[in-house]
This record gives structure tokens, sequence and C-alpha cells, in this order.
């Protein structure tokens, strides 16, 4: 019997039909002006480019801002229009990008640190500078941006009222463990109150900024659980066989890191944010 009379098609073994389908994720050329989003991160923006890494091949997005960064052209890695889309370099291939900075913008050849603003940043502790200025400070010194620890946020209100923000001396704050019904987030909401518009709080889940980096940076397959009421660095050091020295083992976790894609995407949000906001004034 010719194929043209076959009743019944293909094997009808061929294909299990209670087996999971995946879905088709389409590919999209990386077209000049193509906008996008990055789906696990959250930055949108337009493709002026792409570069090679050690990785493979980046698309570079540029924001409403003006601001790019670089991310792996990898499967599904985009939303177009709220679906999932794998972005391929396009047959003419764009101009590749060079010069990145650590968080992944474009570095201004030639660029002089530019005078501090009135604006600053705050964050929790030490090393959540460090972190911050490891990855972002190209960044910041670009656009005259002060990141300066605060100790803890338990003051928070007190030590904002003594700094008095105001339009062009705004406030940006990045604190540990900023959930729902926690002091931190009973803090964050009186801070922002009583200095609306000139004060924003932001943060992150982890209980401290060391979660931030990622497993894989870190060399580990994960973090470990620490028990409440437990010294949280002391016992991720013991669990991980890092020795008694937790400020040596911060700077060997630090030391590790070279790029913002070393970092968990909730914390790369919020601090991407603040600078945001920093920068919203005239000083």
């Amino acid at each position: 019997m010719g194929t043209s009379d076959d009743r019944y098609g293909q094997d009808v073994l061929a294909r299990d039909p209670h087996a999971p389908q995946r879905r088709q994720v389409v590919e999209v050329p990386g077209e000049h002006g193509l906008v996008v989003e990055c789906a696990d991160s959250g930055w949108c923006g337009a493709v002026i480019g792409w570069e090679k890494t050690i990785e493979g091949w980046a698309v570079v997005l540029e924001d409403r801002d003006g601001r790019d960064r670089s991310f792996p052209a990898n499967r599904g890695a985009f939303l177009l229009d709220g679906e999932r889309v794998t972005v391929v370099r396009p047959a003419k291939t764009l101009t590749p990008m060079t010069a990145r900075t650590a968080s992944g913008s474009r570095a201004v050849e030639g660029a002089r640190a530019r005078v501090a603003r009135g604006s600053r940043i705050w964050v929790e502790g030490q090393h959540d500078a460090e972190l911050v200025e490891k990855v972002w400070g190209d960044d910041l010194r670009v656009e005259g941006v002060v990141v300066e620890p605060l100790h803890g946020v338990d003051d928070l209100v007190r030590v904002l009222a003594d700094f008095d923000p105001a339009p062009g001396r705004r406030v940006g704050v990045l604190v540990d463990h900023l959930t729902v019904g926690t002091k931190e987030a009973r803090i964050a909401a009186d801070a922002m109150a009583a200095h609306p518009g000139v004060v924003l709080v932001v943060g992150h889940p982890f209980v401290d900024v060391w979660q931030a980096v990622t497993p894989a940076c870190a060399g580990i397959e994960a973090w470990p659980v620490v028990p409440r009421g437990e010294d949280w660095k002391a016992g991720i050091c013991a669990r991980l066989g890092w020795g008694d020295d937790t400020g040596l083992a911060w700077k060997r976790l630090l030391g590790r890191v070279t790029k913002w894609t070393d970092l968990d995407s909730r914390l790369l949000g919020p601090v991407e944010q603040l600078i945001d906001f920093a920068t919203q004034d005239a000083g």
C-alpha cells in the first residue's frame, strides 16, 4: 500500500502521548534594537551588540537609562512579550563589545572618578560594602556615589535623622534578610515614612551577604543551614571546614568573586535599584 493510502500515519508507538512534552523555545535573532528581558535578573534592555566570553557568546543589552550589561545567550534565558525565547546571533553579526566592568556595564575608557555626590548608599556591614565595591566599584566611581557601612540597621531611623536626607542628599539603604514581617521590614517602613522620596530601603532575603555569592562561585554545592541562635558565619565555616577565622574565610570567598554573574540575582536587582536612586539628583 502506497504512502498516500496509509490510514494510520506514523507508528503510534514512536511517541508516548503520556510522556511530558518539552515546550519548544523559539529562537529569536538578536538584531540591534530588539528589546528583551533577562528571565533570571529582570534586567530589560535593547540589544546593542555581542561579545565573546569564556562561556561562549553573550548578548549586550542597554536599558532605558543608557547602562548596558552582557548576558550569556543560553537557551530560554530571555523573555520576549512574556514568553521565554533563545536570543541567537544574527546572520549579520553586530560589532563585538569589549571592556566591561565587573558589574557587566561598558567600561568608560579614560574616565576619572566623579566628585562624590551628596547622596549615599548605606549597607549593613563591612562585608556588604566590600562586595558592592568588588562588583560595582568602577560604576560607582564614575557616578560619584559613596558606599558606607552602617554596622547594623537597628538605629537606622536615628542615623537618618542625623544625616538629614533631602533632594540632592538621598540615601539608599541595602538591608540583609529584608522579608515580610521581620524586624528589618518594620525598620525599613519607618525610615521611608519619615523621609518620603529621599530615602529608599531595599534588601535581599539572605541571612548574610555571604549567601549572595553563588554556591558555584564559592566552590560548594549549597550554603548550609545554620540554626537560629547560632552565630551564622561561625556556623558556616564549621560546616564547610573553612576554619575558625571568619575574616580570613570572607577574604577567600570575596577573592573568588570576579563579576556580577558570581552573585545571586536577588542581590543584583536591589543594588542596581539603589544606584539608580542615588543618581537621580542634580548632585
